[in-house]
């Protein structure tokens, strides 16, 4: 008997009861998103050059002024054959520039801007129209998300995690 007690005392000792750390976390979220509208404008510059061989300038060409609705005037230079019997090139270009619009700045209104100034470089991005852009999250986890109009964005996630130590 007195084996048995001791047999059965030390299997009491030496069981022990079950520990553990048990985490449940549950996250969520929504993300809605309407573009903004976005224009970038750079002005070109006038340019003029002129290059050649063999040719002789007579009377330089010339630039006029750049004002506001005008254009900037060129008045093309005259030229002459050096010698007379030899070969020779001529190259002149002229490019206008951009005109000095009389507004530099436009009012943005709920996000459209209604005109913008046009210049020899122009990168323009429409904006976003939220219409029907909608979306919820329950306590369940359950989500419903409604399409938007053009330039929108909606995402939705929900991240169950269960950590057992």
């Amino acid at each position: 008997m007195r084996r048995f007690l001791f047999l059965s005392c030390l299997t009491f000792f030496a069981v022990s009861p079950a520990s553990a750390d048990i985490t449940h976390a549950i996250k969520s979220s929504i993300s809605l998103t309407v573009d903004g509208a976005a224009s970038q404008s750079i002005r070109q510059p006038s340019s003029f050059s002129v290059s050649g061989s063999n040719v002789t300038l007579g009377t330089p060409p010339v630039l006029g002024t750049l004002t506001s609705g005008t254009a900037l005037g060129y008045t093309p230079g005259a030229y002459s054959i050096t010698t007379a019997g030899d070969s020779f090139s001529y190259s002149e270009s002229y490019i206008e520039g951009d005109d000095v619009p009389t507004v530099l700045s436009t009012t943005v209104t709920a996000g459209v801007v209604p005109a913008l100034p046009i210049f020899g470089n122009t990168t323009t991005t429409a904006g976003g129209v939220a219409g029907t852009l909608a979306g919820t999250l329950a306590t369940d986890g359950a989500m419903a998300i409604t399409a938007g109009g053009a330039g929108t964005a909606a995402v939705a996630q929900v991240i169950q995690e269960l950590s057992i130590r």
